[in-house]
């Protein structure tokens, strides 16, 4: 949850500074790091939270972020952040009616 809070961050900050001369968009990668931390057998790790610059085409006032691209970046990360609520919300739920305390 915390990479798809920082993703979500800095979606954030590119849409905050579409109009912002010179500057450069960032994303977030996490996906990769996690996934290997599983395939390791190792999923309790916490994984990396890499902050990039991002490679999209720069514009006219020498900024490259592309609104629309933001747009469904941050509507894609939220649907994620619900999914994996939920997922965590089910499981203690389950944890609790099986402890008996539900």
């Amino acid at each position: 949850m915390n990479g798809l809070s920082t993703r979500q961050n800095v979606i954030a900050d590119n849409i905050a500074n579409v109009d912002t001369p010179h500057f450069r968009a960032s994303s977030v990668d996490f996906e990769s790091s996690l996934r290997a931390a599983i395939e390791r057998g190792d999923a309790s790790a916490a994984p990396s939270i890499g902050v990039e610059p991002t490679a999209t085409p720069v514009g006219a006032n020498d900024n490259n972020v592309d609104l629309r691209k933001e747009s469904i970046a941050a509507i894609q990360t939220q649907y994620q952040y619900q999914v994996v609520a939920r997922a965590i919300s089910d499981r203690a739920g389950l944890v609790s009616t099986a402890a008996g305390t539900r």
